[in-house]
């Protein structure tokens, strides 16, 4: 006989190294696909509100913007491009006021209209201490070809430094970062934020190495050629001051002396403008992003993102998290664990974020986290519905419906095989046999239907569980698994009503012409330890009662043939059930199976019944 088995926690286990593996998949796929993936653009996001959360910082105090601005074109009438002896006159008066580097982030790859206008603006930035301006690598997919562009011939023997622009955007089209270099004819170049960084710090420029980009002693972490740039805010947080009111000498200079001065475009119309992890809706020109990272730059402080093999152990790690807070059973516990779990990791996060720098992975592992929980509660809620539908499916058969439900309420399936003190009911129609071998099936099964029906319901009504029918016999018991304490003076108070009933029962079929005289019904009851529990195979499982003092029970109702008496108890029994039913010694008798004689009590009735209620003899004892 094999107890019943119910799914082992593999299956949590399977669930939990399912969501983890999933989840770096879709981690390392963020990482080298093209296409942004729902986790990567989460992700994104994620580090975007890290940078909010952590809010405003003061910008680099030696950095201010010169500004191509709607209020510049309305108020010179000039279209675009301007004049470059308009440029030169900005130029002049920045280098007059002490700027001690002006950054041009125009192209000036192509001639001025204006004549002498080009001659003018190299002069204007051979005045200055540093000047620097932009160059392009302009790659045309469709023709393969790969182009240098670089300022006309003049500027380049005027200028300081020349160095690569332009904002590389994101799969979600929001620019977090800048691109560190390129490579033309077998040459580097870098980004003119390095340029610019370069003639600040009087440093060498910046190196290629192994590892990746080495500059002022730094190795500059970069993800596919990019450095993120560290923002400082959102649009407008570097001081900016328009380009006409510059040219017409309207801004103090002092403003300017000492200061990395950058000129370029922030007019929405010229197109340079970019979402940026402060505003995705308030735009920043591209000359401020550049600020940005010279900031990031002369600062040194770098973004880092942790490196995939870190993004695996975490998830890992929440994996095993997960698994624990699973362990936890009270779900106000476990709600409370997971909350605390999620909100501490992303603490976590933000302190290296705002502290150190660092971007460590937060939707991949709080994915994990709360997915591994809330998967496992699931798949405990869905294992414990299964497991309360086989417990009311296999007990519906032997318990009322309210018994079924009070026993899912208060028991767990796994306690149910155990020992306990019970009471055992045994009963069996006298002379059912014969009786039976006189009719036709249809006969037998139209008077034994009726009669289990009405006894199950008088066993279920007094909280006591069928065990099984063998033919007319039935066997129940009380105490389990619901427990009752009074289960000795329930199984006697059934057996009572089920004396009562036969006799309705036997009325009624004698008035239909069924029976020319009526059944009678022998009952025995003991109470005593036995085991009970869920005993079959795969194929078969009944909830059943076994043991010596099953046996007992089952020996008195035989007794009853001897005695005559319908109801017969054991002195255990009597003893219990004192206080409500009336007992009376039978006689001391031997029990096959016991070494020891048995006292066997009747049971009168109820005290203080009616006549009508009470128990006598049976009819006929020959039977």
């Amino acid at each position: 006989m094999k107890t019943l088995r119910f799914p082992q926690p593999n299956l949590r286990l399977a669930l939990l190294a399912g969501i983890a593996i999933l989840l770096m998949i879709l981690d390392i796929l963020g990482m080298t696909a093209s296409v942004a993936g729902p986790l990567e653009r989460v992700e994104l996001a994620v580090r975007d509100g890290l940078m909010r959360l952590r809010g405003v910082r003061p910008p680099d105090p030696e950095i201010v913007i010169v500004a191509v601005d709607d209020f510049s074109f309305n108020w010179t009438g000039y279209q675009w491009p301007w004049p470059r002896a308009y440029l030169a006159q900005i130029v002049s008066q920045l280098d007059q006021a002490g700027a001690k580097l002006v950054g041009v982030d125009i192209f000036l790859f192509e001639e001025g209209y204006d004549a002498g206008g080009d001659e003018s603006l190299a002069a204007a930035l051979s005045e200055t201490p540093y000047s620097v301006a932009v160059i392009q690598i302009f790659k045309d997919e469709n023709l393969g070809t790969v182009t240098l562009k670089t300022p006309l011939p003049l500027y380049l023997d005027a200028l300081d430094g020349l160095g690569l622009t332009g904002v590389n955007l994101d799969n979600d089209a929001i620019g977090r970062g800048l691109q560190a270099f390129d490579t033309f004819a077998d040459d580097v170049y870098y980004h003119w934020a390095f340029e610019i960084a370069t003639l600040v710090l009087d440093v060498d420029r910046p190196s290629l190495t192994s590892g990746g980009l080495m500059f002022n002693g730094q190795e500059i972490p970069l993800t596919q050629g990019r450095f993120l740039v560290n923002f400082a805010g959102p649009a407008g947080t570097y001081p900016t001051y328009s380009a006409a009111d510059v040219a017409d000498g309207l801004v103090d200079p002092a403003v300017f002396r000492d200061k990395i001065v950058l000129i370029g475009a922030t007019s929405i119309t010229l197109h340079d403008v970019y979402p940026t992890p402060f505003s995705a809706s308030e735009l920043t020109p591209g000359v401020e992003i550049v600020a940005n990272a010279i900031a990031t730059i002369l600062s040194g402080e770098y973004l880092h993102v942790t490196p995939p093999w870190v993004n695996l152990l975490i998830i890992l790690f929440m994996a095993l998290l997960a698994g624990l807070i699973g362990r936890i059973r009270r779900p106000a516990l476990a709600l409370l664990a997971l909350t605390g779990a999620l909100a501490a990791y992303f603490g976590i996060c933000f302190f290296a974020f705002a502290r150190l720098d660092w971007y460590l992975p937060v939707t991949a592992p709080e994915a994990m986290l709360f997915l591994g929980v809330v998967v496992q509660f699931v798949e405990q809620a869905i294992a414990q519905e299964v497991e309360k539908r086989r417990v009311r499916n296999l007990f519906s058969r032997f318990l009322s419906p309210e018994m079924v439900g009070q026993l899912l309420a208060t028991h767990d399936i796994s306690s149910l095989n155990k020992r306990a003190n019970v009471t055992i009911l045994f009963s069996d129609i006298r002379g059912f046999t014969g009786l039976s071998e006189k009719m036709t099936p249809e006969e037998v099964v139209l008077l034994l239907n009726p009669y289990l029906e009405a006894m199950t319901a008088i066993i279920h009504r007094n909280g006591g569980t069928v065990d099984k029918y063998e033919g007319d016999a039935v066997i129940a018991f009380f105490g389990e698994p619901v427990p009752h304490p009074d289960h000795a003076a329930r199984a006697v108070r059934a057996a009572v009503e089920m004396r009562l009933e036969l006799a309705r029962l036997n009325r009624r079929w004698q008035a239909e012409g069924r029976l020319q005289r009526g059944l009678e019904i022998g009952i025995g009851i003991h109470t005593g330890e036995a085991f009970v529990g869920l005993l079959g195979s795969a194929q078969r499982i009944n909830y059943t009662v076994i043991g010596d003092n099953a046996n007992l029970a089952s020996r008195l109702q035989d007794q009853t043939k001897i005695i005559g008496w319908p109801i017969l108890v054991s002195e255990q029994t009597a003893q219990l059930v004192a206080d409500e039913f009336d007992v009376e010694f039978a006689a001391r008798q031997a029990i096959r199976g016991k070494t020891e004689m048995v006292n066997v009590y009747k049971v009168l009735g109820r005290k203080g019944a009616p006549a009508e209620e009470r128990i006598g003899p049976l009819e006929d004892q020959s039977v």
